[in-house]
């Protein structure tokens, strides 16, 4: 028989609290339910391909990545932040990051629609790639000269060479347009 008095109502509270706390916890640390379609079978990949044993599968490359909430579901920055990845600054075999490559900058981009304006990171670009993949073939070095849309960034250009395809999602709006509207610049950092 349940106690409903008073105190009996509180414990009772309580003790569903508890549960939903331990089932939160449970859950999250339960094992990686993401997943990936096999190569063969990913639509861009020949099946028949004489090359496609040399590729490693996606689930055993990425299951061992943080996990993230859109694209191909891993938090490329966590990953990067904890050394479980050490990506080349170019498409060139040859290439080696360096610290003194990493831009600490952020730009501040005001939107002309209802959006919140967007901080652009280009630390979080540049410990990725170097700064002649995007300037000047897809942005202007100079501030507000490249015209950024979010219709061309939605065709594939500008930001959307990358967002939609191999970073982030466009439709996590807000890990863009993340910038109070009363936002200024920060000033530029040097590495260290």
């Amino acid at each position: 028989m349940i106690d409903l008095t008073r105190d009996g109502k509180r414990n009772l509270v309580m003790l569903s609290c508890a549960a939903i706390l331990l089932a939160i916890a449970l859950g999250s640390s339960a094992q990686d339910k993401r997943s990936w379609k096999p190569l063969a079978a990913d639509g861009v990949h020949d099946p028949a391909g004489e090359g496609l044993k040399d590729l490693q599968e996606p689930a055993a490359a990425l299951s061992k990545l943080p996990a993230g909430t859109g694209g191909d579901r891993v938090k490329w920055g966590a990953a990067l932040e904890q050394k479980l990845i050490a990506p080349r600054p170019s498409t060139d075999p040859k290439s080696v990051a360096s610290e003194d490559d990493i831009l600490d900058e952020d730009i501040l981009m005001s939107p002309y629609g209802s959006l919140l304006p967007v901080r652009f990171p280009h630390k979080d670009h540049t410990q990725w790639l170097a700064c002649e993949n995007c300037h000047d073939k897809l942005f202007e070095m100079e501030q507000g000269a490249s015209g950024i849309s979010m219709m061309l960034i939605l065709e594939g250009k500008q930001c959307g060479v990358c967002h939609g395809a191999v970073a982030f999602p466009l439709t996590e709006c807000k890990r863009c347009h993340n910038a109070p509207w009363n936002a200024r610049p920060a000033p530029a950092r040097k590495p260290n």
